[in-house]
């Protein structure tokens, strides 16, 4: 079989979870750019001989430079009820994020209103009452801390764009490597965020699916092992 750029952690008839490498749009892209999903689609028509297009329905979407697990829904009535998952908030989303400085309090939960600059492709924190801001909440408690780095894990409640990126560099810790948002210190690949775990519950079956992606070599860099 043809090599895609990603590794598989769950494949049944209703899902396929895979870790998505740094730098590898998940979808939304202009035609013939590469993306997750289309090489994902390339991955089911050739493994299962598909003919005709491939229904995939991405239901957790990382940034561009984020690595880790991504769940993809193999039918549409899989996507209907995954969705709905996500839209109660019954699936557990967490994170992995190597920051700068030392993060204290050691634990904490933070609340922002946040607000996309399509212009200039950001997001920012904006107050409670201004037009377009919108709730996001996550919760993060510290690893470890060295060399002026702290690693975090963050449980994230809701999923706003570049939410993670946005609300701990707006507490003075960006993501190493993440320019956009104040990082002066160099990552190898992509930024050092990984959505290291999701869990949801099967769509026919409803047992407990956790599905973990292991760290990405890159991490090692700066001391902290796959």
């Amino acid at each position: 079989m043809t090599a895609f750029p990603f590794d598989i952690l769950y494949e049944d008839n209703h899902l396929l979870a895979v870790v998505k490498p740094a730098g590898l749009p998940t979808m939304g892209v202009a035609a013939g750019r590469p993306s997750l999903l289309e090489a994902a689609r390339r991955y089911v028509k050739q493994r299962y001989r598909k003919p005709g297009n491939v229904y995939l329905g991405v239901m957790s979407r990382l940034d561009a430079p984020v690595t880790g697990v991504v769940l993809l829904a193999r039918t549409s009535k899989a996507a209907r009820r995954m969705t709905e998952q996500f839209r109660t908030h019954a699936v557990e989303k967490v994170y992995w994020a190597i920051v700068e400085g030392i993060v204290e309090p050691e634990a904490a939960e933070c609340v922002d209103w946040l607000r996309q600059d399509e212009r200039h492709r950001r997001v920012h924190v904006v107050g409670p009452t201004a037009p377009g801001g919108q709730e996001a909440r996550l919760a993060y408690r510290r690893l470890r801390s060295w060399n002026g780095l702290s690693l975090l894990e963050v449980v994230l409640h809701t999923g706003r764009k570049h939410q993670i990126r946005v609300q701990l560099a707006h507490r003075g810790w960006p993501v190493l490597g993440d320019r956009k948002y104040g990082s002066r210190r160099a990552f190898p690949e992509g930024i050092a965020l990984h959505a290291r775990r999701l869990t949801v519950s099967h769509p026919t079956r409803g047992d407990c699916l956790p599905f973990e992606a292991p760290l990405p070599r890159a991490w090692a860099s700066v001391g902290i092992r796959p």
